[in-house]
């Protein structure tokens, strides 16, 4: 006798096949700037939300260029009429108790300017929805390279305060060896202990901005905020600042905020011509084939062909609607006013914010190496500072002093390379990649 299937069977044989194993842990994630780019368009709210407005607008010019052409629709009815004795019924305008109707429609505008002008405006539309997308899209870099960067820097200010706690360890420890020897006094044990107390809680400071930096960070680049990961430090590889005239030439050529604006112009000298066909006829066309009699059969009784076609072609030229379509027209041209006058401002703001950029970015290339020569010459100098200290030549405070030194010229040179980078990523919301 076979053993019963069960549920609870299929699940213990699935468990012991590995159909319900757990996948192995990967350990954190190690992200570099790109894949850190990338992942963060997936899950970003605002370049989603740009990016489905450029898809409906693009909807929109699809359906504006479909009203353009001809259309066909299949019409299929029935009219039924009380009969009191008369050919037609009660109703004198219809053509007998029962009506059939089984027709071809074809209809199209032969000539409709509102409608062509609609659809170069869909297409303007569609142009600055597009460009406002590369605007999400360029401002999540920027975002990204603070948040990215933000968490290199923190990891190197984890990594600056553990040196400074293993410095002003090995300070108290010279301070007690004095001490007992009688070459130190008290306070100056004091004053080490007051300094390695003071590293132990930038330490733990150091620690906290990097767990609020991750999980600021991870909001961004994945679905749940508390995933594993760490970024690659690229500090010391910074790319080369550009000349301010490729600067300039990339702006010009890839400049979203400029397209958006040149798009919207676009759009309102379009709506311009659809308010002024308000003032021009239209001629459309229609043809019908099929049926339409009392019958439904293709002949009738008395053997006539019931099957046939006929078109129409109608002339609409406006007269009088209360001075709607010039209300419409100046609408349009004060909207056009306005596009051009943000188009202007998108200009002169580009302008200014290139060379803002550029100047900040110049500013902090320069003094990289003026931060990086001072954190060398902290170095030495705490060294040195030390070295008088164990001979008698200088006091604990002068030691204190250089400590203190050296951690800020470590975080400020750090600082400094995140500053340049931010300032690259800035002026790539500009021009693109470079």
């Amino acid at each position: 006798m076979q053993p019963r299937l069960t549920i609870l069977g299929l699940c213990l044989a699935f468990c012991q096949q590995g159909v319900f194993a757990q996948a192995p842990n990967q350990g954190p994630i190690t992200l570099t700037l790109q894949q850190a780019m990338v992942r963060a368009r997936q899950y970003s709210q605002q370049v989603y939300t740009a990016n489905i407005s450029a898809l409906l607008a693009h909807e929109d010019a699809v359906q504006a260029k479909a009203a353009l052409l001809p259309t066909a629709e299949g019409v299929s009815g029935f009219i039924y009429t009380q009969p009191n004795g008369t050919p037609s019924g009660v109703f004198v305008p219809n053509d007998g108790p029962r009506v059939y109707t089984e027709l071809l429609t074809v209809h199209a505008d032969v000539f409709n300017p509102a409608k062509r002008a609609d659809y170069r405006r869909a297409q303007a539309a569609e142009a600055v929805a597009r460009a406002r997308a590369d605007i999400a899209a360029r401002g999540l870099v920027a975002t990204v390279t603070q948040d990215f960067y933000g968490m290199a820097v923190a990891q190197r200010k984890i990594n600056n305060a553990e040196a400074s706690l293993r410095e002003a360890r090995e300070f108290l420890d010279i301070t007690q060896k004095q001490e007992r020897g009688g070459e130190a006094a008290k306070v100056d044990v004091i004053k080490a202990q007051l300094q390695v107390q003071q590293r132990e809680r930038d330490l733990q400071d150091a620690q906290v901005n990097l767990e609020k930096a991750r999980v600021g960070f991870a909001v961004i680049l994945f679905p749940t905020y508390n995933t594993e990961f760490s970024v690659t430090d690229d500090l010391d590889a910074s790319p080369k600042l550009p000349a301010f005239s490729e600067i300039q030439n990339l702006a010009g050529k890839n400049s979203p905020d400029i397209r958006a604006a040149q798009a919207t112009v676009q759009q309102q000298n379009f709506a311009i011509a659809s308010a002024r066909a308000g003032y021009l006829p239209t001629v459309t066309f229609d043809y019908f084939f099929g049926l339409e009699a009392n019958n439904l059969a293709i002949h009738s009784p008395e053997g006539y062909n019931q099957i046939g076609s006929s078109f129409q072609a109608q002339l609409n030229v406006p007269i009088w609607n209360w001075g709607a379509t010039k209300s419409k027209l100046k609408q349009a041209q004060l909207e056009l006013q306005q596009a051009k006058n943000d188009l202007t401002l998108a200009q002169r703001t580009l302008l200014s914010s290139m060379q803002a950029y550029y100047l900040e970015a110049q500013v902090a290339t320069s003094q990289i190496a003026s931060l990086r020569d001072s954190m060398a010459l902290s170095v030495e100098n705490l060294r040195l500072t030390r070295l008088r200290y164990e001979a008698g030549e200088s006091t604990a405070q002068e030691v204190v002093d250089a400590q203190t030194a050296l951690v800020q010229a470590r975080n400020a040179y750090d600082d400094g390379l995140v500053r340049y980078r931010l300032a690259l990523a800035n002026l790539q919301t500009l021009t693109g990649a470079f």
